[in-house]
């Protein structure tokens, strides 16, 4: 990865020396994990969960989320998940549905990061 695409993913709240860390400085498996996040299914089940009033459905795909970003050290988004996953624990419902739009902008900030950058 060079210092462009390093630079770039950085900025979109990547942690790119961490995540390559996480994958033993394997650069090539971390790109095709980075590569598979755009196809995730699980903001799609997060939207629809909060649309249907799903509480569990919306607890299930924000954890499985700050799962999936916390292994590719997307500290943004890890970050963004763990606190929805608390609110929807502590039945904030209508604060953790307040943080779609958030969510939302970083998640797709994130994932022209990935696309930028070739992956």
């Amino acid at each position: 990865m060079n210092q462009e695409s390093e630079a770039r993913l950085s900025r979109a709240g990547i942690q790119v020396k961490k995540g390559l860390e996480r994958f033993m400085n394997n650069e090539a498996l971390f790109a095709r994990f980075l590569k598979k996040f755009p196809a995730d299914p699980n903001l799609k089940k997060l939207r629809e969960a909060f649309a249907a009033n799903d509480r569990e459905g919306a607890l299930t795909a924000s954890h499985t989320l700050k799962g999936v970003c916390g292994n590719l050290s997307m500290d943004v988004l890890f970050e963004l998940f763990g606190r929805q996953v608390a609110l929807l624990r502590q039945e904030e419902w209508d604060k953790a549905a307040a943080m779609m739009p958030e969510i939302e902008k970083v998640y797709a900030e994130t994932l022209a990061a990935i696309e930028e950058c070739g992956l």
